[in-house]
C-alpha cells in the first residue's frame, strides 16, 4: 500500500479483488454463473456482482450473458474482431416516446455510439411509481453501469423516487430535471434546458414587437411549466410590466368542449386587460389556442400574437407559430457525456449540473403585424 492511500480505501480495493477472484474460481469450476446465485453466496447486492462482471468482461476474462457470465470462448474472440465490445451499458428511462423525448433519445444514442457505449431505452409515463418500476426492471434484467432518467418529481412519490435514485450504487444523470433544494440529492447529476431563459426570450421578443401586455398560458401538470412561469415573471419585472392584471391561466385538464370554454375565458381576460400577446406552453396547446382565436374571428398576429414552447408541432399551424426550441438532442448528448465521464473518473470527479440555453424560432404568429386595439375585436368575437 502506498503512503498516500488510506487504509480504508485499500481495504475496499482488496475486498473487490478478492471478490472477483472468487467469481473466477466459480466460473472455472462450473463454466457459468448467475448474478443472483453468486450475490447470495457472497452476501452482496446483485448490482455489485454486475459491476464485477463488467470489469472482468472489459479485461477479456469473462463473457457477459443475460443474467450472468461465462468463461470466454473462441467464438467470443472472433466476434470481437468484427465488433468492438461496448465499454459500458447505460439504462435510459424517459416519460414519453412520441413527444419531445425522441430527439433527446436520438442525441443520446448518437453520442453513445461515438463513445462505444450501449444504451437501453425504456418508455415510461409521467408517474413516479411507473418510473421506478422501469428503472428497477433495468436493474434486474440488464447489466447496466449507469442510468439516465427523467423522473416525475411531483406528488407524494416524487421526492421518495429522487432519494431512491440518489442512493443507488450506480451513477444517475437526470435529463431535463433538477432535484429541488429541499431534497439533498448530493450524488445526482443533471443536464437541463434553462426554460426560464427561454420564456424570457419570448417575452422580450413580444415586447420588441410592440406588445405591452403579455400573458402566459401553461399546464401545471408539466414539469417544464413552473420554469416557464418563473421566466415570464422575471421578464415582466425586468420590462416593468405589472404582474398584477397580467393574464396567467392554467390549462391543465382542459380537453374537448372544456377547452373551448377555457380559451373563451382566456380571451375575455385578454380583452379586459388589453393583453395582445400570449406565451403558451406547450406548442400543441399553442396550436389549439391559435385555432380557437381564428375561429372567433381574430387575426393572428394582428389581434393576438402567440409564441409557443417546445417547437414540436408549432410549424404546422396556420399561420406557423413562433416557438422556443429546447436543445433536445444536446440534452441527450450531454447526458451521455456526463455519464461517460463519471464512469471513467469515478467519485473523484465533482458532481456536474449543466443548463443549456434554448433558441427562439420566429415565425408568422408573432412578427410583422401592425398593432391594433384588440379589446373591441375580442369583445365582438365572444
Amino acid at each position: 500500500m502506498s503512503p498516500e492511500q488510506p487504509a480504508e480505501t485499500a481495504g475496499r480495493s482488496l475486498f473487490s479483488l478478492q471478490r472477483r477472484e472468487r467469481l473466477m474460481e466459480e466460473l472455472r469450476a462450473h463454466g457459468a454463473i448467475t448474478v443472483r446465485d453468486i450475490a447470495a453466496k457472497m452476501g452482496v447486492s446483485e448490482l455489485t456482482i454486475r459491476r464485477d462482471v463488467n470489469i472482468l468482461a472489459d479485461e477479456g476474462l469473462v463473457s457477459r450473458v443475460h443474467g450472468g457470465a461465462t468463461l470466454p470462448s473462441p467464438l467470443d474472440r472472433s466476434a470481437s474482431g468484427r465488433t468492438a465490445q461496448h465499454s459500458y451499458s447505460i439504462g435510459m428511462v424517459v416519460p414519453s416516446l412520441d413527444y419531445y423525448w425522441p430527439q433527446v433519445i436520438s442525441g443520446a444514442r448518437a453520442e453513445a455510439e461515438e463513445q462505444n457505449l450501449r444504451i437501453v431505452v425504456r418508455g415510461s409515463a409521467y408517474d413516479a411509481a411507473d418510473n421506478r418500476r422501469h428503472v428497477q426492471a433495468l436493474l434486474d434484467t440488464q447489466n447496466i453501469d449507469g442510468l439516465i432518467v427523467a423522473p416525475d418529481m411531483g406528488g407524494a412519490h416524487g421526492p421518495e423516487l429522487l432519494r431512491w435514485l440518489n442512493a443507488l450504487p450506480i451513477p444517475v444523470v437526470l435529463a431535463e430535471r433538477r432535484a429541488p433544494a429541499e431534497i439533498p440529492a448530493h450524488r445526482l447529476e443533471w443536464v437541463a434546458t434553462d426554460h426560464a431563459f427561454g420564456a424570457g426570450m419570448a417575452v422580450r421578443h413580444l415586447w420588441q414587437e410592440g406588445h405591452r401586455r403579455i400573458g402566459c398560458l401553461t399546464d401545471s401538470t408539466s414539469p417544464t411549466s413552473p420554469h416557464v412561469v418563473r421566466g415570464w415573471h422575471q421578464a415582466l419585472a425586468a420590462l416593468k410590466i405589472p404582474l398584477e392584471g397580467s393574464v396567467h391561466e392554467d390549462s391543465a385538464g382542459q380537453e374537448n368542449g372544456a377547452r373551448a370554454s377555457h380559451f373563451d375565458h382566456v380571451l375575455e381576460l385578454c380583452a379586459k386587460t388589453g393583453t395582445t400577446a400570449m406565451l403558451v406552453h406547450s406548442d400543441t396547446q399553442a396550436v389549439a389556442f391559435e385555432q380557437h382565436c381564428v375561429d372567433r374571428g381574430m387575426a393572428v398576429p394582428g389581434d393576438m400574437a402567440i409564441v409557443g414552447y417546445d417547437d414540436e408541432v408549432a410549424y404546422l399551424a396556420e399561420p406557423a407559430i413562433s416557438a422556443v426550441r429546447p436543445p433536445k438532442q444536446y440534452v441527450g448528448k450531454v447526458a451521455v457525456q456526463l455519464m461517460a465521464a463519471r464512469l471513467a473518473e469515478g467519485r473523484l470527479r465533482p458532481v456536474h449540473r449543466i443548463e443549456l440555453n434554448p433558441d427562439l424560432i420566429l415565425r408568422e404568429s408573432s412578427i410583422g403585424a401592425p398593432r391594433v386595439p384588440a379589446a373591441g375585436v375580442l369583445q365582438d368575437s365572444l
